[in-house]
């Protein structure tokens, strides 16, 4: 038998393009390409695309998308619809060694049929013992066929026979009775090539040495298994993932729970994609140390098949927060930065808590110049005039009050306005202090900032002597300061808010805040 899994491994992650981008494909895919970088083997991207009535343009395009948004790329790239004379070679080969045999039956009736233990169909005996004289005379007449896989079983005995056998790297050995797998197809009656043939031959073709898919793939290897060795080929490893299930156990459907499983909505949310592929590692795998926070690098050095769990994982998603999706490749949801003002689901009431705490995590421990360059496409669209230099400035002040980009729309969204929305007034009034107080406070801050430099040390030392000369505590003289010059009580250091938002602003929004409060 032609074997094709010896060498370092080559792997593929094969999506049909029927829906946008699943996370549950997204991290079919990361493990496959770990799997890969951690054993110095290639990478396959293999699009299977032969279903043409499901398959659309904005499916692929979605795919693309979140791969690209990943950013871990691929060394090899297909299309199955490309290969469909290999698909036809295959079962040509099959049909030959006597393996596979034509079946003219228009559609699964008739009392002739053989059912399974439970009802199901396994074959149609006139269909299977047709002689070869008789279906090549049929086919010869243009009668229209479907060629299905000759399963063996041996005599017709439905508790013995032959067993189909295959070891998972998750699940360990696997076990069925030949005699419980029907005849299945391999070419439909137009010619085409089910999704059972063309996989095992664009695998066998690509030499592909592990097979790392989802778990609901397990009950098909059956069969994969008989193609293979019908084909003349060692069948590959294989190396089943558990599920991905919602919180109430039911397996994350694109239909049923919408945009929260598609990929480019946690790109559009604001999510690194290097904390995103951290949170998806972590559903169904864990390194030996059960560290959690972990980098690319220190992931692609920890991971192994070893490390996949049996158990379906589960995404804490809130189930409230799932809006269904009917058409296939459409948008994904984008969480507005102030939702809960909105009165709409915020990100803390939409996504896994833990993906929100690893990507803030992922995002303070980001270079100040890194974590800048990728918040300022955010802040541009909404406020295109910001410059890289101010933004610059500007991320220090917020790195340790986001969890996600946007969120810098709302923790700094008083650096980017020239006129801050309304407030209340009583904002401005300190701590056991009155309406009195703060105007005086507001007072002394307009008449002595003028004359300070803008930068922390004298801005600090002229409030701080200014709070002494009133009779106030610091914090007293701080709070109506701060609340004037960003509009709420919650916002970053004073000293460094001051500096970047310059004398002029602050002064003008002192001014602003002395009028609403006289």
């Amino acid at each position: 038998m032609n074997s094709f899994s010896s060498g370092k491994p080559r792997v593929r992650f094969a999506p049909s393009p029927t829906g946008f981008l699943h996370v549950g494909s997204a991290r079919t895919f990361i493990f496959n390409w770990l799997y890969a970088r951690h054993n110095g083997g290639t990478m396959i991207l293999r699009l299977d695309d032969t279903d043409v009535e499901r398959n659309t343009d904005a499916s692929v395009n979605s795919i693309f998308e979140g791969l690209k948004w990943l950013g871990l790329g691929w060394d090899e790239e297909y299309k199955q619809s490309q290969r469909i004379d290999l698909h036809r070679q295959m079962a040509e080969s099959i049909f030959q060694r006597g393996l596979a045999y034509r079946d003219f039956t228009p559609a699964h009736t008739g009392d002739s049929e053989r059912s399974g233990a439970q009802g199901t169909w396994l074959f149609n005996p006139g269909m299977r013992e047709l002689s070869r004289e008789e279906s090549d005379r049929r086919a010869a007449a243009g009668e229209p066929f479907a060629l299905r896989f000759r399963v063996p079983r041996e005599g017709g005995h439905p508790d013995g026979g032959k067993k189909v056998r295959f070891a998972d790297a998750v699940y360990g050995e696997q076990e069925k009775a030949a005699a419980d797998i029907e005849d299945f197809a391999l070419l439909l009656s137009d010619g085409m090539p089910t999704y059972h043939l063309a996989s095992c031959a664009d695998d066998a073709d690509l030499r592909i040495s592990h097979i790392i898919r989802g778990q609901d793939h397990l009950s098909n290897t059956y069969k994969h298994v008989l193609i293979f060795e019908a084909a003349g080929f060692t069948p590959p490893r294989f190396a089943h993932l558990p599920l991905l299930v919602a919180p109430d156990g039911t397996k994350l459907s694109k239909r049923r729970h919408g945009p929260v499983v598609s990929v480019t909505t946690y790109r559009d949310a604001g999510f690194l994609p290097e904390a995103f592929i951290n949170f998806l590692c972590l559903l169904g795998w864990s390194p030996k140390d059960d560290r959690e926070n972990l980098s690319l690098q220190e992931l692609t050095a920890a991971f192994s098949l070893e490390g996949i769990n049996r158990s379906n994982a589960v995404v804490n998603f809130k189930e409230a927060a799932a809006i269904p999706v009917v058409e296939s490749g459409a948008p994904p949801l984008v969480i507005p930065s102030n939702a809960r003002d909105l009165g709409v689901a915020s990100a803390e009431d939409t996504f896994d808590p833990k993906a929100l705490w690893l990507n803030a995590e992922h995002i303070r421990g980001l270079a100040i110049e890194d974590l800048s360059q990728r918040l300022l496409p955010v802040v541009q669209e909404t406020y295109p005039h910001v410059t890289p230099e101010k933004m610059l400035h500007i991320t220090p002040l917020i790195r340790e009050r986001i969890k996600l980009l946007r969120d810098v729309l709302t923790a700094a969204d008083f650096f980017f306005v020239a006129q801050l929305p309304p407030y209340d007034p009583a904002e401005l009034i300190p701590q056991k202090g009155d309406a009195a107080m703060a105007l005086k406070v507001l007072q002394r801050a307009k008449g002595v900032l003028p004359g300070v430099e803008f930068k922390h040390d004298p801005l600090d030392q002229a409030l701080r002597a200014a709070a002494q000369e009133l009779g106030v505590k610091a914090g007293q003289m701080f709070q109506p300061i701060r609340v004037a010059v960003c509009g709420r009580k919650n916002a970053p250091p004073l000293f460094e808010t001051l500096e970047v938002l310059g004398k002029e602003t602050t002064v003008a929004r002192i001014d602003q805040a002395i009028s609403r409060i006289g």
